[in-house]
């Protein structure tokens, strides 16, 4: 099996994204900001905590008060006490071993030896207990596999994610700006615990498609596409870890964002009597019209989405392959009283450029033979992702979505965007703590 090699680790990030806020051009080099780079510029994530930390801190939230914003829809405030935000059906019990315990603001790597990456090597988690007994499950981000030129970036940057990648430059990079940074006081986040979920298999982290050949890759060996799977055997112990948790975030950025929203049904379901917020950074669940049935088709028999999918959602499961985005409406209506939101960028250049394989622009041809990587139009996509928030996410007040101008890809870990990205005056940050509150607002230019 192929190694990526470590430099590439860093600059493959574009495959995950960039955020500069001053920056909104219509330019493929937008998305080519080296976020090693950035990250340097944010504090040290570091608690100077003597004791020894658990799942359950009892220190006061973080998010106790929320700023105040106005735009055109806000959904009714929900209530803060626990017992009264229940989601859905409750999953089978998760009675794995609790996760070890460590000190706050410490991240550690837990190996899980029947987890694996999409090149058969292990897989792991990377854990932060906060002083606060909330907590995080992100997702990360990082393109996808599903045909030659896809996989051959895949294999050249994210094909395997290990403790010594994770400790070397994860943890003093990517896991100390936006959402991680503990020393920000505008951080909502900042005291609660994190559950980081690397993304090494391809598949969106929605896959249970184990030794899966691709067609058209070169490469004539099977693929591990079980990032679903994989979820499955780190929710064995994360659950029992966090069981008493009062609010639960289930985030990520790009693949990782659909990643969120694919696995939001099981993880709310794992919490029943817990505030269960989805905030979905990047990765946009388009309507039929904008992503191609036949490029979802593709996606949808790769990754063996039959089975990952909710099985109720009868709607996500059209013939053609088709109706994915209708796992948006399902969760508004199963697990109410929630908040779930999406963050994107108008014309999301990296976005633009994975669904291109399906369609260019609006009338043209689906998945035609021997595409390379040429993005769809940036009105159409535009188009595509107003008329999910306008027509599918209407005004049901589950739904709340931060929309901005230019063609940038991910912000929430993003040290400077997440904090100085302003929409209508209305900052990023400030509609993150709003949706937590239950406050789902809809902001756009």
């Amino acid at each position: 099996m192929r190694e990526r090699p470590i430099l590439l680790i860093a600059l493959a990030l574009v495959a995950c994204g960039d955020a500069d806020p001053g920056q909104d051009t219509d330019d493929a080099s937008s998305t080519a900001a080296t976020t090693a780079v950035d990250e340097t510029t944010s504090d040290a994530a570091t608690t100077a905590a003597s004791t020894t930390a658990g799942p359950t801190g009892t220190a006061s939230d973080s998010d106790s008060s929320t700023t105040s914003v106005t735009t055109s829809t806000t959904a009714p405030e929900t209530s803060e006490d626990p017992d009264t935000e229940t989601t859905g059906d409750p999953e089978p019990e998760y009675d794995g071993e609790p996760l070890p315990e460590a000190p706050p603001g410490e991240w550690n790597w837990i190996d899980f030896p029947d987890a694996r990456c999409i090149d058969g090597t292990k897989a792991g988690i990377g854990v932060r207990y906060g002083l606060s007994d909330k907590l995080v499950i992100y997702f990360e981000g990082g393109g996808a596999c599903f045909n030659d030129a896809t996989c051959g970036l895949y294999y050249a940057s994210f094909a395997h994610f290990d403790q010594l990648i994770f400790d070397l430059i994860w943890q003093g990079t990517v896991l100390q700006g936006g959402i991680f940074n503990t020393k920000n006081g505008d951080n909502p986040l900042r005291d609660w615990s994190f559950i980081y979920v690397p993304y090494c298999t391809g598949d969106v982290h929605a896959g249970d498609s184990p030794d899966t050949f691709v067609p058209g890759y070169v490469v004539d060996e099977p693929q591990q596409f079980v990032g679903y799977r994989n979820m499955g055997a780190f929710l064995e112990r994360i659950v029992p870890t966090f069981v008493d948790a009062p609010h639960v975030l289930v985030t990520g950025i790009s693949a990782g964002g659909f990643g969120a929203a694919f696995n939001y049904d099981r993880i709310a379901d794992a919490f029943p009597a817990a505030k269960v917020t989805l905030i979905d950074d990047s990765g946009p669940p388009l309507t039929d019209e904008y992503l191609a049935p036949c490029l979802a088709k593709q996606w949808r028999e790769l990754y063996n989405l039959a089975d990952t999918l909710p099985a109720d959602c009868d709607e996500c499961f059209a013939p053609d392959g088709g109706g994915i985005y209708h796992l948006g409406e399902f969760l508004a209506d199963k697990h109410q009283g929630q908040a779930l939101g999406l963050i994107s960028s108008e014309r999301d250049l990296v976005i633009r450029t994975f669904f291109g394989y399906g369609m260019q622009e609006a009338g043209g041809e689906q998945c035609p033979e021997g595409i390379f990587e040429l993005p769809m139009n940036g009105d159409h996509f535009e188009e595509g992702l107003y008329h999910l928030r306008d027509d599918i996410f209407g005004d049901d007040p589950a739904w709340g979505s931060y929309l901005m101008p230019g063609v940038e890809h991910t912000y929430i870990f993003n040290p400077l965007a997440y904090y100085t990205k302003q929409v209508n005056g209305i900052r990023m940050v400030d509609w993150v703590e709003n949706h937590l509150a239950g406050n789902t607002a809809h902001v756009s230019p």
